[in-house]
């Protein structure tokens, strides 16, 4: 920490607690304190003060990087709050250490789902939509062909927007396989009820360069190779992008 001490935020990031974003919440929560007193958005932490949150204090000791694969079976929320939803991806995972998904999946969508104690690589891939791809396979209700091919690819209106265009290829009678490098609300399922579909199954099966190979409810650590290649492709990611509470929701 330097001598001008660092942001709450960028702290509790920093600290493997959770991200930049998560920690605003907290803030404005007014579940963080430092030295027992409640901070503003923006306070600086020094090296002798004492951050706590929720009571339980945050130690300043840099603990081991964690970066987990997950397949996020259907059902399970991607939340850090564990008080308020009871099929949290925290307690399913019940890992050793704290950890927090990068990102998320909505309830009814299953596959990988990356979390991690390191709080500066999470703005990084959220970033990284901008140049890298998510893919999914997607099954909806009746029988897909070219029109919906081609409309899914070059762009649906949703959310007072026009989506980017994507990669999409049917790869059965109502499956598709598409490639988004946006991550709006429920997109894929908005681009679908848009033109008439509804979506029964969403799976993410690639974020980036890491591809989902566990079983349904299991994790698995990433391998270096795939680390470094993963923070290869994220370091030059735009600093000027803010994640929106949405993010990854598909």
């Amino acid at each position: 920490m330097s001598e001008t001490g660092t942001r709450i935020n960028k702290f509790l990031s920093e600290q493997g607690y959770c991200s930049r974003r998560a920690a605003d919440k907290l803030i404005e929560q007014e579940r963080v304190t430092i030295n027992g007193s409640v901070p503003e958005m923006g306070t600086k932490v020094m090296a002798d003060d004492i951050v706590a949150v929720d009571g339980e204090l945050i130690s300043k000791k840099k603990e081991k990087l964690v970066y987990l694969a997950f397949n996020k079976p259907v059902g399970i929320v991607c939340t850090t709050d564990t008080r308020v939803e009871k099929n949290n991806i925290i307690d399913f995972i019940n890992y050793p250490t704290r950890i927090f998904p990068i990102g998320r999946l909505d309830k009814p969508s299953e596959g990988l789902i990356l979390l991690t104690n390191d709080g500066d690589i999470v703005n990084k891939i959220l970033r990284s939509r901008n140049n890298h791809g998510k893919e999914y396979i997607v099954t909806v209700d009746h029988s897909i062909n070219d029109r919906f091919i081609q409309r899914m690819s070059t762009g649906i209106p949703i959310l007072d927007t026009v989506t980017k265009d994507c990669e999409v290829e049917a790869i059965g009678r109502k499956t598709f396989r598409i490639v988004l490098t946006q991550g709006l609300n429920r997109q894929i399922r908005r681009m679908c009820e848009f033109l008439d579909y509804r979506v029964t199954k969403l799976k993410r099966v690639r974020i980036i360069n890491i591809e989902l190979d566990v079983p349904v409810g299991e994790y698995r650590h990433l391998t270096e190779d795939e680390l470094t290649e993963l923070k290869r492709l994220t370091a030059n990611s735009d600093k000027a992008y803010v994640p929106s509470p949405d993010d990854d929701m598909d």
